[in-house]
């Protein structure tokens, strides 16, 4: 078991991972802008649009981590929650669809030795299935909040 860790110096971790993380991700932006300018294929230069659009999209979760530890701390009422709720679950519903898309059409492709299409087929699936966590995780916050609800 690891030494009892005051909050502050947790919170001071904690920041100091995020510095460095964000540097790990503006080499990575770096590094697919370089791969990206010494190619013509279009397969490469899409799957490096995405990576690099993720890492500039970590990069701002790390910051707002580090926001809330620093400048100000971040809040969520019930209230808030209650204003959009109804709109995050039909959203919920539009990214479960996608997700069975994805499904059927990798299930089509199945011995068709569409490698290229099964590689970015699986790429959305994965992709669809992190939102639909996303807001499947986004609703234990809700229920959190509503302990007998």
């Amino acid at each position: 078991m690891s030494p009892r860790i005051s909050t502050k110096d947790l919170q001071d971790k904690l920041v100091n991972n995020m510095k460095n993380w964000q540097k790990i991700e503006d080499a990575s932006v770096e590094s697919t802008t370089k791969i990206m300018s010494k190619t013509d294929n279009p397969v490469i230069k899409m799957v490096m649009e995405i990576i690099q659009r993720d890492s500039e999209t970590h990069r701002r979760v790390q910051q707002m981590i580090m926001d809330t530890l620093t400048k100000q701390p971040v809040s969520l009422t019930p209230e808030e929650m209650g204003d959009v709720w109804e709109m995050v679950e039909n959203h919920l519903l539009i990214e479960r669809r996608m997700v069975g898309l994805v499904k059927e059409a990798l299930e089509d492709l199945k011995g068709k030795k569409m490698v290229v299409q099964e590689y970015l087929l699986n790429y959305l699936m994965a992709d669809e299935t992190k939102h639909d966590q996303l807001l499947d995780n986004f609703e234990k916050i809700k229920k959190g909040m509503y302990p007998y609800g």
